[in-house]
Parts: structure tokens; C-alpha cells; sequence
């Protein structure tokens, strides 16, 4: 078998992971690296390159362990064998691992011998492929031709009518500070497609370096479990060692050292699992927001470019906003997915239901997402448009 042929799909953020593999495999097998498994589902479902198999850099039961293990199967390719690139294994991880479905854990630090024998063997001996059949294919979702024809009719006289505004918008952002009048980012639309979402910049240039600073006052952070996750940060500064290395006596089973101090690992991983982000973040008072940028959200006028979107196709009128990749990476369980197979869209259910009337729990805004992909027609979208015109001014700053 050639290596046209051997082609592996990798997901992974860390150089050092990426660049350990290419050179363990990289003469036998073609290495094709995801930064994350949106963009790489989103290529696997609209290309028709053949893959041998997938390696994820994950934990097991993180966005790009089983859940995107599942996923692919919905997407007809569960048959390929699907790797798990781990930090540690215990006999419960590989039980756990089976009964979803991954074929086997590569260890770090990587041993590029090893992993050359086990990736061989592999080819040589696969494992019986399934028919498709035996999977559940995400159906395409297409926009219904009436929804279609309406959004071009509409976003078309719209744009026309507000190209003076467009124009004092774009003036007034150039005076008040540097940078573009546009502003664009990638998001996670209809099928789980990605495209360049566009919008009046309304925040300082640097906005997105700035996010990591400002995320402890997401408003989708559950009050309760930060105050836990603050006072269990205080109890394991006092105490070094778990329950289990405690009542075993003689000092820790499984210590961690660092410059200054020993840490239980135990301790360390089950800090780990406890500090997962929402998966929407919206900040009050958002400090990187430009004066003019102020009035343009609370109007809602820095959302009128997405109008091109709507002419170009990426989105509806009425429909779920697209999400940014870090968000949308993290909704991919059976219970919200659904959001995605209904259009994207510039106003929503959510918008209108709850917009202005105080806080909205990141369970209420999926839950009102998956509503609309259950009952949205040409109907319910000129409803939801009518509500949306109240909705545009109103006095929560976010």
C-alpha cells in the first residue's frame, strides 16, 4: 500500500505531540494535524479523501475523546480506527475506552518505535469493517426554498436601504480608534459548517488576546461551583495528600514535584477534571467594548454586516447564532447537537424570549436553540423578526 493511501488524521494543539508522530510515522504514513475536531469532522464530512485512520491528543472523556469518537460515527466513519493519544491510562480508562469504541491508547512521551509497530500492525490487520449502514449519517440540513427566497428578498432591500448607515457606522469606528470597520471570526453554523461571521467592530483591535483575562466574569459561570472550586483550592493547599495516600500512611503514593513543592497527583487530576469553561461566554460591562461600540451592540447595529452572510448563504434571517469554534467544540452531546442541524441565523428564540429580562442559564439558551430546530418555519421566522424589533433596544449592556 502506497502512501497516498496511509493517510492519518490528527488532532492535537501541542507541536511537540504533532511533531513526535511525524517523525515516528511520517515516512510510512501522511500526517494530516487539526488544531480541533470541528474543523476536522467539517473536512471529513465534505471531503472525499480516504483516511486509513484518526489519533486524537485527548483525555477520554473531553471534547475530542469520545465525544468526537461518537460524532464521527454519525457521520458514517466508524469504522476508522480510533486512537487515543493519553498522559496515563488506568484498567478503568481502558474499560471505559473499549465499550465506546476507541481502539487503543498511545502513551506520552511518545515512543516513535512503538507507535511505527502498533500503527503497522494496524494496517495489516485491521479490524472488520462495519457497513455504514450500521451508522447513523448526519442528514445535510438545507434551507427550505420559501426560507431561502424570503432571506434574499428581505436581506437585499435591507442592505440598500441602510448603506447610509452602513457608511456614518464606518466613519464613526475609524475616529474613535485604530483598526478595521469590519471585523471577522470563524463560526460553527448549520451542520457544524464553518464560515467568516462578519460585524461592525465594536471592541479594541487586541479583544480576542484580552478574552483569557476577563473569563471569570463569563456570566455563564455557575456562581456555586466557582465558590467550590474556590474553597477546594484552599483545602488542598493545606492538604498535600488524598484520602487514599492518608489512610495508606507513610506519605504520598503518587507525588508530583515542581520547583517549590510535592502535590499529589490525585489531587492535581481531580482539580483538572473540575475546571471546565461554560460553553457560552458573554461578559457585563465588557471592558474591551469602544464607546461607539457600546451603542452599536445595545442597538444591535454591529450585527447588519452578517447580511452579506445571509446573501452568500452561510446563515438565515431567523435561526441559532453560530458559534465560535470554542464554544461550539464543546457542544457535542446527543442532548444539544441538535442546535446545529437547524439554520444559522442574525436574530433567534432566544433573542427574543430572553434578551433584556435578566440572566439566561447556558441549559435555558440550548434548550431554547434545540425548540426552534424542532418547530422553525416561514411562520414562526416572521413572528420571531417582529419580536426581534423591540428586542434591538434595550438596556442590558452585554
Amino acid at each position: 500500500m502506497n502512501k497516498e493511501n496511509k493517510k492519518i488524521a490528527l488532532i492535537s494543539k501541542d507541536p511537540k505531540v504533532i511533531d513526535a508522530i511525524e517523525k515516528a510515522v511520517g515516512d510510512t504514513f501522511e500526517i494530516n494535524a487539526f488544531t480541533n475536531g470541528i474543523i476536522f469532522y467539517n473536512q471529513l464530512s465534505t471531503s472525499s479523501d480516504e483516511l486509513c485512520m484518526i489519533l486524537s491528543d485527548s483525555s477520554l472523556l473531553d471534547v475530542h475523546g469520545v465525544a468526537l469518537k461518537n460524532t464521527i460515527e454519525k457521520l458514517g466513519f466508524g469504522h476508522l480506527p480510533f486512537f487515543m493519544v493519553v498522559d496515563k491510562a488506568t484498567p478503568t480508562d481502558i474499560i471505559n475506552a473499549i465499550s465506546s469504541g476507541v481502539t487503543d491508547f498511545i502513551l506520552k512521551p511518545i515512543n516513535g518505535k512503538q507507535l511505527k509497530t502498533r500503527l503497522d500492525f494496524q494496517m495489516k490487520h485491521p479490524s472488520p469493517k462495519k457497513k455504514n449502514l450500521e451508522y447513523t449519517a448526519l442528514k445535510e440540513s438545507k434551507t427550505p426554498f420559501i426560507k431561502r427566497l424570503f432571506d434574499i428578498v428581505v436581506c437585499s432591500f435591507i442592505l440598500l436601504a441602510l448603506l447610509p448607515l452602513f457608511l456614518i457606522v464606518a466613519i464613526l469606528i475609524k475616529l474613535e480608534s485604530r483598526g478595521p470597520v469590519f471585523y471577522y471570526s470563524y463560526r460553527v453554523g448549520t451542520g457544524y459548517n464553518i464560515f467568516k461571521f462578519y460585524k461592525f467592530r465594536s471592541m479594541d483591535p487586541d479583544a480576542d488576546a484580552k478574552l483569557q483575562q476577563l473569563k471569570h466574569l463569563n456570566q455563564y459561570n455557575d456562581p456555586e461551583e466557582e465558590e467550590e472550586e474556590k474553597q477546594s483550592e484552599v483545602v488542598n493547599e493545606v492538604k498535600e495528600l488524598c484520602e487514599f495516600c492518608e489512610q495508606a500512611g507513610g506519605g504520598c503514593l503518587q507525588p508530583l514535584y515542581d520547583d517549590n513543592k510535592m502535590v499529589c497527583e490525585k489531587i492535581l487530576m481531580a482539580k483538572k477534571d473540575s475546571n471546565k469553561d461554560a460553553a457560552f461566554i458573554k461578559i457585563k460591562d465588557d471592558p474591551r467594548v469602544t464607546r461607539i461600540g457600546k451603542f452599536i451592540r445595545n442597538t444591535s447595529i454591529d450585527e447588519l454586516p452578517q447580511l452579506w452572510n445571509v446573501l452568500r448563504g452561510d446563515m438565515s434571517l431567523v435561526g441559532n447564532r453560530p458559534l465560535p469554534l470554542y464554544e461550539a467544540e464543546k457542544i457535542t452531546t446527543d442532548k444539544y447537537s441538535l442546535r446545529f442541524l437547524g439554520p444559522a441565523g442574525i436574530t433567534g428564540l432566544w433573542q427574543v424570549e430572553k434578551r433584556g429580562r435578566g440572566a439566561m442559564s447556558e441549559e435555558e439558551r440550548l434548550s431554547l436553540d434545540n425548540d426552534y430546530v424542532k418547530n422553525f418555519s416561514i411562520w414562526f421566522d416572521i413572528k420571531i423578526l417582529l419580536r426581534t424589533i423591540p428586542a434591538l433596544f434595550q438596556s442590558e449592556n452585554v
